[in-house]
Parts: structure tokens; C-alpha cells; sequence
């Protein structure tokens, strides 16, 4: 729920809402955080004009999305698994076929997961005109969920598709009807949901998936994400780093900041001393250069903001 108050010629508004605790399963244990912690984010916040936003997996696990680096909850600490890589995506019809057949299965429940608190309450300092602009390097489209507009994908989107091998395009959605014209015997059922859409299948519940084409030319499709092994556009990156010039503050909010991808932007905000708070369980690669560092739950933090707007 948001709460907006109107006095005078200054708004102020807080977003009060509860989590629910079957979402909280990927979030690592986080620290209680002090009134006086919550009392200089406020300040921060309202001191913004401007403020660049940049969020990471940590922003999302509070909505039921396993991510890969959480200390005790994430893929890493729980499982042998690892990311497909793009080079091997591009290269071995096999790879495609195993990242397609679990994506296929997981697809139905990573689609329909919901914003939360936290992304309500970016979603809420953009429409007070506090927002710079706003990063994220998930792919969950949340923000877009939430009513962002003002947002850059770093990572792209699991919700698009594209062609390797001409300009054809669809989204996510429509690729789910082609896949079940593809496979209408074939079955699957897991309950380990992974990182971005992911699901656990073992190889003997693969066999037998028909990976889906372009109808256009037959080739390869791909998620628009930026797997691990390939690059952020440099068009992208150009933009972004235009945006670490033109704000005034940083805000990164559920990233530990470890791909470098993310880290160089706040590290740039650094060298030209733009105020830096980050809000996050657990260290991140950008601690020393923070005037400000929050180590504690998303939403145990914003549920609690106040600030106002001239």
C-alpha cells in the first residue's frame, strides 16, 4: 500500500506493505536496521534532484526469484549448477536444447511473478521526479511490472527473443505457444526454480524436447539477456555512463556489484565525487567508495521512507 499525504506545497508519501514469507525463501539472512540508518537514507533521498538508480538480483528475491550469489540461498551456495555461457549457447545444438527445455518448464512461474515493495517504491520516486534515470541488471522486467518507464536493461530482458541469424523477433510470450506446438507429448515437472527463469532437469527428462526455431530463416534463437561470456551493447554503455554525468546522486539497491558490468558505473560516479548509497545484504564491490552503506533487507528499509518533493 502507498501513502501519500499532501501539505502545503511539499508531498510526502511512504509505502507500508508486507512481504509475504513464501517469497522469502532466496533471501539470505540480512541485519536489523537502526532508525538512524533509515533517518540518513531519508536525508539522501531528499537531498536527490536527480538521482541515478541502479538495482541488481537482490531487489527481486524478495519477490521469489533465486539468485545467483546470495550468501546460503543462492545458486552458488546450493547448487553445482552454473549459467550457460554464450559462446557454448551459440555453438552446440545440445546447449540450446537443455537451456530451452528447462526455461520452457520454469517459463509459466518466472512470467508471472509480481513486483514488490521495493520496485513500488522506485517506481513512486520516478513519479515525484526524483529520478535520474534507473538501471537494472535483471532481466525479469519487474520494473516495467511495477510502472517504471524511465529504465535501461542493462542485461537485457528474458521477455524478448531474437533471431542469431536474421532480424526476426518475438516475445517470450508467443515462443511459449511455439514450443508447446513443438512438444505436445512432452512432459517435465520440477520444482527447483534457478536464476532467471531457469528450472533443474536432470538430462534423461530433456530427451526427446524439440528446440524451437526462427520461423523466418531456421536459425538459433536467444533470450535477449546477456549470457555470462558476452558484452553489454556499447551503445548501451555509452548511455548509461551519459547518465552517471548528468545525475546528481547514486542509489544501488540490491546488487552486490561483483560484475563488473554494473560495478564501473558507481565507480565512475566515484571518481567524479557524486554521493554514493548502496542498500544491500551482505558486502559489495563498492563499499569503500560509499558515503553511505546499508547492509540490510530492500524492503526493511523503504517500508520505512518518507520524503518530500518541492
Amino acid at each position: 500500500m502507498v501513502n501519500v499525504h499532501v501539505t502545503g506545497k511539499n508531498i510526502i508519501f511512504s509505502v507500508i506493505r508486507r512481504c509475504s514469507t513464501s517469497t522469502q525463501k532466496f533471501v539470505p539472512t540480512a541485519r536489523g536496521v537502526l532508525r538512524a540508518q533509515i533517518e540518513e537514507f531519508c536525508e539522501f533521498v531528499d537531498r536527490g534532484r536527480n538521482i541515478l538508480v541502479l538495482t541488481g538480483a537482490g531487489i527481486s528475491t524478495e519477490s521469489g526469484i533465486p539468485d545467483y550469489r546470495s550468501q546460503g540461498v543462492g545458486l552458488y551456495a546450493t547448487s553445482k549448477s552454473r549459467p550457460v555461457i554464450y559462446q557454448d549457447f551459440v555453438k552446440s545444438d545440445r546447449i540450446r536444447q537443455r537451456y530451452w527445455a528447462r526455461n520452457f518448464i520454469g517459463w509459466p512461474r518466472f512470467s508471472s511473478v509480481q513486483p514488490n515493495i521495493s520496485h513500488s517504491f522506485l517506481k513512486k520516486l520516478e513519479e515525484f521526479g526524483k529520478v535520474c534515470w534507473l538501471v537494472t541488471q535483471n532481466v525479469d522486467a519487474l520494473h516495467f511490472k511495477a510502472g517504471s518507464s524511465m529504465v535501461t536493461e542493462l542485461h537485457g530482458s528474458a521477455h524478448r527473443v531474437a533471431c542469431l541469424g536474421c532480424d526476426y523477433k518475438t516475445t517470450r510470450h508467443d515462443l511459449q505457444i511455439m514450443i508447446e506446438n513443438l512438444n505436445p507429448s512432452w512432459r517435465a515437472f520440477s520444482n527447483v526454480l534457478a536464476p532467471d527463469g531457469d528450472i533443474q532437469l536432470s538430462q534423461e527428462e530433456i530427451e526427446g524436447f524439440q528446440t524451437p526455431h526462427c520461423p523466418k530463416c531456421s536459425g538459433p534463437l536467444k533470450p535477449e539477456i546477456i549470457f555470462f561470456g558476452d558484452n553489454v551493447p556499447k551503445s548501451t554503455v555509452e548511455f548509461v555512463f551519459h547518465k552517471v554525468q548528468e545525475c546528481d546522486q547514486v542509489l544501488v539497491v540490491g546488487s552486490s556489484l561483483e560484475v563488473y558490468s554494473g560495478y564501473r558505473f558507481v565507480l565512475r560516479a566515484s571518481e567524479m565525487k557524486k554521493p554514493i548509497t548502496l542498500l544491500n545484504i551482505g558486502p559489495t564491490r563498492a563499499d569503500k567508495l560509499a558515503d553511505l552503506k546499508i547492509d540490510a533487507k530492500c524492503s526493511d528499509v523503504l517500508k520505512q521512507v518518507s520524503f518530500t518533493c518541492s
